[in-house]
């Protein structure tokens, strides 16, 4: 009884000693997450500025044409495939992979249609030991990235798709609602849908642009700068939606950890108790036995 008893208490211990460990996990996860949301905040304005500078120029007139802008038959693929560094956060890189895993099943015949360009630890080993051809990866993303950080990648995706490499490029990240919720995501990056631009026009006034030396060279420049920044945009969502998924399953896991503390404690007592009143059976036993 006295072993059973020492390793109830063995057992309570490193729960609790695992409970600190989620509930600092959370903590940081929940400090990251502010972090995250605060920096996706931070360059919504530029994103929106490019977007509507690019939407008057490829909307102005229809005479500005650019092969970014243009639908053609689809030979290759380019997949931008964004997961996390890290585990310890649900199901939240086992869910889209999933989901990317089952359109290239339905979209492709063989593994010769596409490259992926691949952002995070999780995603490259996952793809890797299924042998999916990854053109391109970038491992040790900070916790707070930074556009450079991933900025040869998304221009090499960028560049492949202007020279013709690639007839169409897709986003696949998760999407952040809030903290319990992230949606797995296959996006078309190129090429830019026209229409979509065209339909983001704000109501009421516009500005009037002048462009030097031409509209066409404009847009030769910022297409691609805007395609990147989209990429970057679904970096900072994912990685808060990291940061919201991890928040979460260390939050389970410490109610978890208390609910099993809490059992064990109950079983300790128990055994404790039954202890006790055995000693004490066995002393009044003893104690007739002598009389």
């Amino acid at each position: 009884m006295a072993k059973g008893m020492r390793e109830i208490k063995r057992q309570i211990k490193s729960t609790q000693n695992m409970k600190q460990i989620t509930k600092a996990m959370e903590l940081v996860a929940a400090a990251n997450l502010k972090r995250a949301q605060t920096a996706a905040e931070a360059g919504r304005p530029y994103s929106d500025k490019l977007k509507e500078v690019v939407s008057s120029i490829a909307t102005g007139g229809g005479s500005v044409k650019h092969p970014m802008l243009q639908t053609r038959e689809i030979k290759r693929t380019a997949y931008l495939i964004i997961t996390s560094d890290r585990g310890l956060a649900g199901g939240l890189n086992s869910a889209l992979l999933k989901r990317f895993v089952d359109t290239l099943k339905s979209k492709h015949k063989s593994n010769n249609e596409f490259d992926l360009f691949v952002i995070g630890r999780k995603g490259r080993d996952y793809l890797k030991r299924r042998e999916y051809p990854i053109k391109q990866e970038e491992v040790g993303v900070p916790d707070s990235p930074k556009f450079a950080h991933i900025k040869s990648l998304a221009s090499a995706a960028v560049t492949g798709f202007e020279d013709g490499t690639y007839d169409e490029i897709y986003l696949v990240y998760n999407r952040f609602v809030n903290a319990l919720s992230q949606i797995p995501t296959v996006k078309q990056l190129l090429p830019l849908d026209a229409s979509a631009l065209e339909g983001t026009k704000q109501a009421g006034p516009s500005a009037d642009y002048e462009y030097e030396p031409s509209a066409e060279d404009v847009l030769n420049v910022l297409l691609p700068k805007y395609a990147e920044t989209l990429v970057y945009s679904a970096l900072l969502e994912n990685k808060a939606s990291e940061f919201g998924s991890r928040m979460t399953a260390m939050s389970s896991a410490t109610k978890n950890a208390t609910k099993r503390i809490d059992e064990l404690t109950l079983t300790y007592n128990r055994a404790r108790q039954a202890a006790i009143t055995q000693e004490i059976s066995e002393i009044v036993g003893g104690a007739n036995a002598l009389v």
